[in-house]
């Protein structure tokens, strides 16, 4: 039982210091302020995670880890057809982005100053993405479903249609018909590759 009451407590205190942290950033949060909209105290926070700042990592390795998206990813891109494999890519990529990972109060470590290991953390996850639509691509061309060409440049032109819809959402609020969106993308970027 005490265990669990750990592990809810815990729990708590990264949810609190998530919503905290994306709002404010990090040097914008205190543990006072943590504590008080917990119901904890400073000791109990550092029991947990040692600092602020080990609490802050916990919080950002938690929130900006795109693990899930890239599962989904991953096995969308595994059907047997290459061309369904791209397409259920650009639809899954569309409809379940994490947009949560860019909260840009996790990404500063003061008040002006980006946290380089929160960045690398996306950029990795990211790299890791655009690894398997490459792969995807290499597998059309080599197949003569798609014209030879730069799997890598392709790739990135695809990547940066899906993020204009992503980062549009997530930075501006605009809504837009994803369904749609990812039928255009990929009837779109089909063509272009033939």
């Amino acid at each position: 039982m005490q265990a669990q009451e750990q592990h809810a407590t815990a729990e708590k205190i990264l949810q609190a210091a998530s919503k905290m942290f994306a709002e404010k950033g990090f040097a914008n949060v205190s543990v006072r302020d943590i504590c008080r909209e917990t119901g904890t105290t400073a000791p109990v926070i550092y029991y947990y995670f040692g600092s602020k700042k080990g609490l802050f990592d916990a919080v950002a390795r938690k929130q900006i880890s795109m693990e899930t998206f890239i599962q989904k990813l991953s096995k969308a891109a595994e059907a047997a057809d290459l061309k369904k494999g791209l397409e259920s890519f650009i639809s899954t990529y569309l409809s379940s982005f994490p947009e949560h990972a860019f909260d840009i109060g996790l990404y500063m470590r003061d008040t002006g100053s980006l946290d380089k290991h929160s960045a690398q953390i996306v950029s990795d996850d990211l790299e890791r993405v655009r690894g398997m639509a490459v792969a995807l691509v290499d597998g059309l061309i080599s197949k003569g479903a798609f014209r030879k060409t730069d799997s890598r440049l392709a790739t990135d032109c695809l990547l940066g249609m899906l993020n204009r819809v992503i980062f549009q959402h997530i930075h501006f609020a605009k809504i837009s018909d994803r369904e749609s969106y990812s039928r255009f993308v990929t009837d779109f970027f089909f063509r272009a590759m033939k």
